[in-house]
């Protein structure tokens, strides 16, 4: 401690002036000031172990194999999510009614908004003293531990899908200490530019009021358990900023710091910047363009820094007043389109590298999936050293998207999005799917990262899907694909589910609309038999057989068959013959 360090420098000072009897007064001096030094240094001391101890069991992340989960209160979690739509939470009236409904879809999380415009609607400075407005934030952490729920909080701050829109109205007006971003022709944007030291100490300023009321309010029961820094930032509808504090940085030297870590991490780059590097000679200095080229990827490359930066400064304030799990989430690009036409610079696959050179204090970049391709997104973000979370996810597509990311990327969550939008909350595909997850909680968490558990998704462009685990390799098929299969419409539904092994001939299958047949993994040419196949529950986590599967239910002896239209658990047993 610092105090101990102070005690053995005046202890030496002691030693010197007691041979030097003219110095004895000034010793009593130093003694009388250490002793000052020494009592204050310890009561400091003491209020620090005393905050640490307040946040001791604070949710934050570890590593299980190749997963990452989020521990709250000692224990892995899952969470079973649904985002609210952008509006709800800005009344706590409306928000009365969505509450139950919520709890009855068997959600644990919800994400939850919070606007800068409302939490500071006056500015609140050494200037101009005054109060941050925490009314909303309040209702929603009372309203969620009354229906036993957690809560994600998404800072609506400077940025929300790219545009200020929920910024202060004394922010907006204030052009001048407000800088905005300005397109190449030089007309203002919608959008703040992240160059302006004022816009991000501003911000910063308000999220770390914030995380300090949340500590004061809920650091010891954890009802907030993760943080979304702004939303969904980028740049439209140019590639970059063009004003004359974006101007000035791009005529500069690329910045030292991420100079040293492409050189670090030059061979582990994602292809795109290694491209852009090695088409310039790999140089070790020079402006943006000369080091990567001129081009729409140079452009997005720099915003992406900036961007980062300044996500990663407003996560630092934060954290220091609050240390939760803080997160950022992207746009994502849909095909064919170049930087500017999306909300470019983000959080995306092809610039992982800028955001984790730029941003140490954000602990993981997340994507939200509206589009039809969500394998393919999940495997772009599920990387080493990025948790897996899908904070937004389109609530009309299959909720087999959960099953799959949970079990086959080791996600610590699935999100719908406008969850309070979906009709018959008791009785709509999220409720039967989360029931289904929540009975398999124990059994997932257990399972991640161990390679013991994996999920699959089919739909019309992909049919059909092998695992393999303990001795048996798993053909999954999409129900369709099966003569007899009911076939409520003309098109081919998005099925899927997860297997989890229990032992080496014995698993868990959950899912919807899935066959699956079997095979040895062994090359002696034995046959894989069914030994039994119940259907069941689970009920306060012990497992409650249902009927068993024989017969008809599975084709004598062929195959297992989870029928689509609602979810489902079958457990199977194996042997060889």
């Amino acid at each position: 401690m610092k105090s101990g360090k102070y005690c053995r420098s005046w202890q030496n000072q002691v030693r010197v002036h007691n041979f030097n009897r003219n110095t004895v007064a000034m010793s009593v001096q130093k003694l009388a000031l250490f002793i000052v030094v020494s009592s204050m240094l310890v009561h400091s001391a003491i209020a620090q172990s005393k905050n640490a101890e307040d946040i001791s069991g604070t949710p934050h992340l570890v590593k299980q194999g190749a997963a990452i989960q989020l521990i709250v209160d000692g224990k892995p979690f899952l969470m079973l999510g649904g985002e609210l739509g952008n509006s709800s939470a800005s009344n706590v009236e409306y928000m009365d009614s969505v509450w139950p409904s919520l709890a009855k879809m068997h959600l644990n999380t919800v994400l939850v908004p919070v606007y800068w415009e409302f939490l500071e609607p006056s500015e609140v400075s050494v200037a101009t003293p005054g109060k941050f407005d925490f009314t909303l934030v309040d209702s929603s952490i009372n309203a969620a531990r009354e229906h036993n729920l957690k809560l994600v909080f998404l800072w609506f701050g400077t940025w929300k899908n790219s545009m200020s829109c929920y910024m202060p109205l004394w922010t907006k007006t204030d052009q001048q200490r407000f800088p905005r971003a300005k397109t190449m022709d030089g007309k203002a944007e919608e959008i703040l530019t992240p160059f302006s030291d004022e816009n991000m100490n501003t911000d910063a300023h308000a999220f770390a009021a914030l995380m300090k009321h949340i500590r004061a309010v809920d650091g010891t029961k954890h009802t907030v358990i993760m943080m979304q820094v702004e939303n969904e930032i980028g740049m439209i509808p140019d590639a970059r900023d063009y004003c004359g504090l974006a101007n000035k940085a791009f005529s500069e030297q690329v910045p030292s710091n991420l100079m040293m870590y492409l050189r670090k991490n030059q061979d582990s780059l994602t292809p795109e910047l290694y491209e852009l590097w090695k088409n310039n000679n790999f140089k070790s200095s020079g402006t943006w363009e000369e080091i990567f080229g001129k081009s729409l990827q140079t452009d997005e490359l720099f915003m992406a820094w900036y961007f980062a930066q300044y996500a990663n400064y407003v996560a630092e304030a934060g954290k220091r007043e609050y240390p939760l799990p803080m997160y950022v989430n992207a746009a994502l690009i849909r095909p064919g389109y170049m930087p500017g036409q999306y909300p470019s610079a983000g959080p995306l696959p092809h610039l992982f590298d800028i955001w984790k050179a730029a941003a140490p204090a954000i602990d993981f970049l997340a994507p939200d999936i509206y589009f039809n391709n969500f394998a393919e997104w999940c495997r772009k973000y599920d990387c080493p050293g990025n948790s897996m979370f899908i904070p937004e996810a389109d609530n009309n597509q299959s909720m087999a998207n959960a099953f799959y990311a949970i079990a086959g990327h080791n996600a610590m969550g699935y999100s719908p999005f406008s969850i309070e939008s979906l009709p018959n909350p008791e009785n709509n595909q999220v409720s039967n799917a989360y029931d289904i997850l929540h009975q398999l909680e124990s059994l997932i968490i257990e399972n991640q990262g161990k390679g013991s558990m994996s999920g699959v998704l089919l739909d019309s462009a992909n049919q059909t899907e092998v695992v393999k685990l303990g001795d048996f390799t798993f053909n999954f098929k999409h129900e369709f694909s099966w003569r007899y299969a009911f076939r409520p419409g003309v098109d081919t539904p998005r099925v899927g589910g997860m297997i989890i092994m229990l032992s080496p001939d014995e698993f868990l299958v959950a899912g919807s609309g899935i066959i699956v047949t079997f095979e040895p993994r062994t090359s002696d040419g034995s046959i894989a038999g069914i030994a039994s196949i119940d259907e069941g529950k689970f009920v306060h986590g012990k497992w409650v057989a249902g009927r068993r599967m024989n017969g008809d239910q599975d084709h004598q002896g062929r195959h297992m068959l989870l029928p689509g239209g609602s979810f489902s658990i079958q457990k199977i047993k194996l042997y060889k013959y």
